[in-house]
């Protein structure tokens, strides 16, 4: 296809704002957006829509991005999460501009609230944080003037100071800005925009006991370090106005907010608080358990940055909240994964039927040589060890097969991957009815890349070699949650969780995943990768995601 051919991809809406701005020379002709997590959890996937928006903008127009952590609230935030955010966004493909915290501003922000104060655009409220809520009144009705908002700007100041030099007890004051208590915007009805919290903080240490409120940190960083377009969830809508009557008062850079739809992904949650219930309730392994949707847990499971770029480059940029289905990102997953997993025989069964081929030699083995990846013929083939006895997935066997079983039953013929055809001959069972072994016959001639026998089967199997079979453990994940919609469900969220969202199957391998690394398609199966749990002795493989979507299929047969 050459250049005039192909299909000019529309912009989304944001694509539209920074070309228009690039083009009348805004911001001096910049762009440099924001990554802003506050670091109190593990990054998801919906943080992922984020960093490859506002990185991915900034990659297309030749600007930049700053990681900055908003780090306002030392009871909840841990340099462990601040470590596991650069690590994520990195994982993700991404390199930021300069690396900037919230707490690097404290000093700047102080000032800019002693400067709302000195224009009478901020007082010091001794109220409760219950009365202050009292005093908000309701979208339909004014609130009230609080009884300390007739203080004086030397009066204000003097508390602030106090409130800074640690005076006075948490929650005893908090510093208000002076609006208007009867906006019909409830954020403007005089919010708190700061508050005092004696707690050690995890980068400034002590020096500090009052902390801003996110709506005044937040506009007022993007200012300092001019931001040129702050992209936002759209649940900040609400709080733009306040965003620009902060920067308008101060006279400070004119940063502007921007907002898009979050990702609502079916069957997950997207809340880092909910996120946390999980993890500090034992409902998962850990904050990288691979049922979450965090990015340390889709690393973990096996899913690829590539997978998840596109992803979100698919669902796009939307102006209006929305579901998206969780298969498309499975899907995104598939098409990545088959192109570069190498393609491996796993018996996933505990209990597999051992098949003798009664007129192979006894003694005798060969190396039959398997192509690893056939979307990639640059990967060469491996060699698997084919001899008398090998083992099948019991799925695999019937005795009275329906009209198109085509894998073994008795009679039946059938091709081993990368091997021969075989012929069901004889069942053996043990005293209580149960198949133990089949005994079969090959064809000779059969053998896959030089058959000469002129049969043609319908069915193929995989296998693998008994005497040299790799025991190892299988960890097949689903999803953590029954219900589509959990924004929609009854009850409390942990009560729609998938009990079967974890199985735990022993299984044997062929021996070539004795030193495993990478993703593996495990034939007929599946996407695995080797999890973080697995040691030489013990190898652990987690299911990446089936070859097909089969949950709509399977909650059908429930």
């Amino acid at each position: 296809m050459t250049e005039e051919t192909k299909e000019v991809k529309s912009l989304n809406f944001l694509e539209e704002i920074v070309e228009n701005d690039l083009r009348e020379g805004k911001s001096g002709g910049r762009l440099l957006t924001r990554f802003p997590p506050e670091p109190n959890g593990y990054l998801h996937l919906g943080h992922a829509k984020s960093i490859c928006l506002n990185f991915g903008l900034a990659q297309k127009y030749g600007g930049q991005t700053n990681l900055r952590f908003d780090d306002t609230n030392p009871i909840t935030e841990d340099t462990e999460y601040v470590d596991s955010i650069k690590a994520d966004v990195r994982w993700l493909g991404f390199e930021w501009a300069a690396e900037l915290y919230a707490s690097d501003y404290f000093a700047q922000l102080y000032e800019f609230a002693k400067k709302l104060i000195q224009q009478g655009l901020a007082y010091v409220d001794d109220s409760t944080a219950e009365a202050i809520a009292s005093q908000k009144g309701t979208p339909t009705e004014p609130g009230q003037n609080s009884p300390f908002r007739s203080r004086s700007v030397e009066e204000n100041l003097e508390l602030f100071e106090g409130m800074k030099d640690g005076k006075y007890p948490d929650g005893s004051r908090v510093l208000r800005a002076k609006i208007d208590m009867a906006s019909p915007n409830m954020h403007f009805r005089d919010p708190v925009i700061y508050r005092i919290k004696h707690a050690h903080h995890h980068r400034t240490g002590d020096q500090w006991c009052i902390y801003p409120m996110y709506d005044f940190a937040h506009g007022q960083s993007d200012s300092i370090e001019q931001i040129t377009h702050s992209i936002c969830t759209l649940e900040f809508i609400p709080h733009r106005p306040l965003y620009d009557w902060f920067i308008q008062k101060l006279d400070i850079f004119p940063s502007h907010q921007y907002e898009f739809a979050r990702l609502n992904l079916t069957y997950t949650v997207m809340s880092k608080r909910k996120l946390k219930q999980l993890v500090e309730e034992g409902h998962v392994a850990g904050w990288d358990d691979p049922r979450m949707p965090t990015l340390s847990g889709v690393r973990r499971r096996g899913y690829t940055p590539e997978a998840i770029r596109d992803f979100c480059e698919r669902i796009g940029v939307a102006k209006r909240d929305n579901l998206i289905d969780v298969g498309l990102l499975e899907f995104c997953v598939r098409e990545h994964l088959n192109k570069m997993a190498t393609r491996v025989m796993v018996v996933l069964d505990p209990d597999p039927i051992k098949v003798v081929i009664t007129n192979y030699p006894e003694g005798q083995t060969e190396e039959l040589s398997i192509e690893n990846n056939p979307e990639q013929p640059e990967e060469g083939s491996r060699q698997v060890t084919f001899s008398r006895e090998i083992l099948v997935e019991r799925e695999d066997f019937m005795e009275n097969p329906p009209k198109k079983f085509f894998r073994l039953a008795p009679g039946n013929r059938v091709r081993l991957k990368g091997a021969y055809i075989i012929e069901c001959n004889e069942v053996i069972k043990d005293s209580e009815g149960k198949v133990t072994e089949l005994h079969c016959t090959y064809v000779p001639e059969s053998k896959s890349g030089s058959d000469t026998s002129g049969l043609k089967v319908q069915g193929t199997i995989h296998w693998v070699n008994a005497a040299t079979a790799l025991p190892v453990e299988v960890r097949l994940y689903d999803r953590l949650f029954q219900v589509e919609d959990l924004s929609e469900a009854e009850g409390d969220f942990k009560d729609h969780l998938n009990p079967n969202s974890l199985e735990i199957v022993h299984a044997f391998a062929e021996p070539s995943l004795k030193e495993a690394s990478g993703t593996y398609q495990f034939l007929r199966k599946g996407y695995f990768c080797l999890d973080a749990d697995s040691s030489p002795e013990r190898l652990i493989f987690n299911r990446t995601v089936g070859l097909k979507d089969s949950w709509a299929k399977d909650q059908k047969k429930k």
